[in-house]
Formats: structure tokens, C-alpha cells, sequence
């Protein structure tokens, strides 16, 4: 039985701890949809193993995967995945599934945010809506319901206060269309325990039409510690994120967090043509997660995320399939912070 925290967690004294922090593991969910992989679920199948093998590199991995399917997630995944057997409509973990909060005892609780499938782009979902309570009743960790429709990949967190996401996702009318601004900025404040709001424009430009997510902020950015971002914007009027990319950097120019400092930008510059989404890295116990393409601009890539977290060991796993579908190792990740569950 799941316990349901009354309030908001804010008020209980709980906060979205950022990416970088120690993780007790890391939840994914096992394609499900074949309408969206068509005749490439096989492979996607495949690389969502190849990035949940790579991830075991560095801590546990929960798969949630549909009934029936746990012997073919541990025959692909490995031994280092665990499978949790539960209904699925889709696989974006790190948008309809359970964001973690931590209050200052250390302690873990979940925050079940409404989803309504990238706003109403997909039926059904409603066992996707689900997978918070199910990860709760899982783990033990209790929950606070949120009435906000806010997916994963469309913030990221500081673990200071800051929040960082974009407008071309947060306000499109197909999320929370009765919510001015102002409320979806409290609603951050409360559910995830920050101060500031830190707002870009645009996600990617391509990241819209069917099987778009209006912008979400993890395709196109990444917090690599307190106060630093790195940010795609290409240099070449040739590619496809060169204007979103110039409007993006002018946003954050003189913008400062919740500590009060101003915000230092790195860029990353993919060159010319379609972006390869290198952004679109998941940060794990000493590691990072990179999605690669097979192109000649991979190793430079990855040379340049390994500048940006000297600490870790950063690894590359076929994004391309994954790309096709929507998103990367971001997008099919979520952490899971180190911390007994919440006494109340």
C-alpha cells in the first residue's frame, strides 16, 4: 500500500536533488509501444539494453517492463539490471516516472507530477500514468501527488534551488492550459523544492509534430554542477539548432541562480546540420552516458563531455534508434538518490 504524503513537499521540507548527487540506482522502463518503434522494436530493444548495461557500469539498474518480459530484459540487459514486472504503455522513464525528492534527514520520497502523454500524443497511457505508485509500492517510498502535468526531460535541477527549463514546453496549452506563468513557477517551487526559475525559450527545433515533446530542455542543455551549463548552440548558420541556440544563449545571458551567481555557459558545437542531441547524457556514480551516432563528430564529442566532468568516466552508447524514437539516455533514465524511504 502506497503511503500519500499530505501538502507539497516543499512545505514537508523535501527538495529534487540534482543529477550529480550519489544514486542508490537508476529506474528505466522496456520499450513497449510497436506503433511507435514499428519494425525497429527489436532495436530499440537492443540499445535500450546496450545503455542499461552501461550504466551497471556504475550503479543498479530497475527495469520496469511489461509482464511477461523479465526473462528478456535479464537475457539482454545482463545481470546488473534487476526486472520489475509492471503495466506499460511506453518508455520514457524520466517522464512519466517517479521524480525523487530528499529532505534534510536524508530521507526519499516520490513525486508523482500528472502525465498526459506529451499532451495527449499518444493513447493510451494510463499505465504509463501509473508507474510513480507502482515504483513506490515497489521500493517502500512513500508519495506526494502532484495536480501539475510535468514530464522529466523538460527541467533539470540544481540541488541548490534553481530549476532550469523551457517555455516552449512548460507553457504550450497542451500541458496545464488553465495555469498562467506565474502558477506553473509556484508549482515548480512547490514540487521540487526550488527558488528560482531559470527560463530558456525553445528545446530543440526539430522536437515537435507527432512525435515531439514540445521542447523539452534535455535534448538541447545539461547542468554540469552549480552555477555551469552546457549548451547546445552551433556556430554554423547551417544547422538546425543555430537559432534556437542564439536565443537560448541570449536568455541566460546575465541570468543568476538562487545562490546568486551568474550562470557560466559552455557550448557545445556539434557543426553543421542536424543536432545528434550529444546533450542528451545521462550523469550516473562516476560516470556519464552519451549517446553516439556512428559519426565522424563522436569521439570529439565525447572528448569535450569528458573536459566538462574530469571525474567521471564517460562512455558512448548507440543513440540513433533511440533518436528516431524521441529522446536519449537521458530521456530513458531516472535516478534514484541514495536515502531511506521518508518516515512521514
Amino acid at each position: 500500500m502506497v503511503r500519500v504524503l499530505d501538502g507539497t513537499p516543499a512545505a514537508a521540507g523535501f527538495a529534487m536533488p540534482a543529477e550529480w548527487d550519489q544514486h542508490a540506482g537508476c529506474l528505466m522502463s522496456w520499450p513497449a509501444r510497436r506503433e511507435l518503434w514499428g519494425g525497429r522494436l527489436d532495436d530499440a530493444k537492443r540499445d535500450y539494453a546496450s545503455v542499461a548495461r552501461a550504466v551497471t557500469g556504475f550503479e543498479p539498474v530497475t527495469m520496469v517492463c511489461p509482464p511477461g518480459s523479465a526473462a528478456e530484459v535479464r537475457d539482454l540487459c545482463g545481470a546488473g539490471v534487476t526486472a520489475f514486472e509492471a503495466p506499460l504503455d511506453d518508455s520514457w522513464m524520466r517522464d512519466n516516472g517517479p521524480t525523487f525528492v530528499r529532505n534534510d534527514d536524508g530521507e526519499v520520497a516520490i513525486v508523482d507530477f500528472a502525465f498526459n502523454a506529451w499532451g495527449e500524443r499518444w493513447q493510451p497511457y494510463d499505465s504509463d500514468a501509473m508507474v510513480p505508485e507502482r515504483v513506490a509500492d515497489h521500493f517502500g517510498v512513500p508519495l506526494f501527488h502532484s495536480p501539475m502535468v510535468l514530464e522529466g526531460g523538460s527541467f533539470f535541477v540544481d540541488g541548490e534551488g534553481t530549476v532550469l527549463t523551457t517555455e516552449q514546453c512548460l507553457l504550450n496549452p497542451n500541458r496545464n492550459p488553465s495555469m498562467t506563468r506565474d502558477q506553473i513557477e509556484q508549482g515548480l517551487r512547490d514540487y521540487l523544492g526550488v527558488s528560482t526559475v531559470i527560463w530558456l525559450p525553445l528545446g530543440q527545433s526539430l522536437d515537435v509534430g507527432p512525435e515531439g515533446t514540445d521542447g523539452h530542455i534535455d535534448g538541447i542543455a545539461q547542468y554540469v554542477a552549480p552555477g555551469r551549463i552546457v549548451l547546445e548552440a552551433p556556430s554554423s548558420p547551417d544547422a538546425s539548432e543555430y537559432e534556437n541556440g542564439r536565443r537560448n544563449l541570449a536568455a541566460l545571458e546575465g541570468a543568476t541562480d538562487a545562490a546568486g551567481r551568474r550562470i557560466e555557459v559552455t557550448i557545445l558545437d556539434a557543426g553543421p546540420g542536424e543536432s545528434k542531441a550529444y546533450c542528451n547524457y545521462y550523469i550516473a556514480n562516476g560516470g556519464v552516458v552519451v549517446p553516439i551516432s556512428g559519426a565522424g563528430r563522436d569521439a570529439a564529442a565525447l572528448e569535450f563531455i569528458a573536459g566538462l566532468h574530469p571525474d567521471r568516466e564517460v562512455v558512448g552508447v548507440p543513440g540513433e534508434v533511440i533518436a528516431k524514437g524521441g529522446g536519449g539516455p537521458h530521456c530513458i533514465t531516472q535516478q534514484i538518490p541514495v536515502g531511506p524511504p521518508a518516515r512521514a
